[in-house]
């Protein structure tokens, strides 16, 4: 089975699963790459799965599924457009033309109820995990996310990882502010700078055991039992560090000054309560 990216927007892979003349599309946000792209390859599409429900995922679903009558997976949970097999943790997406099945894990924070793909050693992980980092929160909590990261760190070290955003640079800018010293991160900006964070990059540091060194929430996640309560620290740091994220998704706007309990610098006002609790 060989995987394809299909640049879309301005950011964004749908990522193309392709064996002799089938193919399946993970989180299409736009039908006409992926239409585009079956006509010159001459594949039919047999499977189209979704994420989470956010426009720039699923707005080409509607469209590919009337088309090609393709079956449509998606978070059972979340409204996904054409949605004929709603899945959740413990369901399995089995696709006979491709060969390979996938276990569907429950990865909340993102979205209310994210969901990603694994199998054949490859994680489909929509906006949970990025290359140096991880999605913004919009629908769920800080303890959700780090809860979805520790499950995402246990996966074998070969785990190749596909997210749906090319972050990288914006990420490690932002992860050196938080771990200065780390030599990985160094080297992965060295690499993603001579890349020009090309699609190489998207499958996070290609292995998800060399990402545990680079993605500083994904490591601290590992070494979290699952239930485990965040400590009051990591509560705060986490709240103070949504709020110097910048409105596009998964990028990071330039870090003000230090965020500490109680400091009347972190706003809105809503946002201060957060920081004093």
């Amino acid at each position: 089975m060989q995987i394809v990216p299909l640049p879309a927007f301005r950011d964004n892979y749908i990522w193309t699963l392709r064996r002799g003349d089938a193919a399946a599309v993970v989180d299409p946000g736009d039908a006409r790459p992926v239409k585009d792209y079956l006509a010159r390859e001459r594949l039919r599409l047999v499977a189209i799965l979704a994420t989470h429900h956010h426009p720039d995922h699923v707005g080409g679903i509607a469209e590919l599924a009337g088309d090609s009558g393709a079956p449509v997976y998606g978070p059972r949970a979340e409204p996904i457009p054409a949605l004929t097999h709603p899945v959740a943790e413990g369901d399995t997406v089995a696709l006979a033309a491709l060969g390979v099945a996938f276990a569907v894990f429950d990865v909340p924070g993102h979205t209310r109820a994210h969901v990603a793909y694994y199998g054949a050693g490859a994680l489909f992980c929509g906006d949970t995990l990025f290359a140096c980092g991880c999605g913004r929160l919009f629908e769920g909590t800080p303890a959700q996310m780090v809860g979805s990261l520790a499950k995402l760190a246990a996966l074998p070290g070969a785990t190749r990882v596909y997210c749906a955003h090319e972050y990288t640079l914006a990420n490690i800018e932002f992860a050196r502010k938080v771990e200065p010293d780390n030599a990985a991160l160094a080297e992965r900006e060295a690499r993603a700078r001579a890349s020009r964070a090309g699609a190489s990059d998207a499958a996070v540091d290609a292995r998800r055991g060399a990402c545990n060194q680079s993605v500083p929430a994904l490591r601290r996640a590992g070494g979290r039992r699952s239930g485990e309560p965040l400590p009051r620290r990591t509560r705060l740091r986490s709240r103070c560090a949504m709020l110097r994220r910048d409105p596009r998704i998964g990028k990071t706007a330039p870090e003000p000054r230090r965020c500490a309990p109680r400091s009347p610098r972190c706003s809105p006002p809503a946002a201060r309560r957060r920081c004093a609790r």
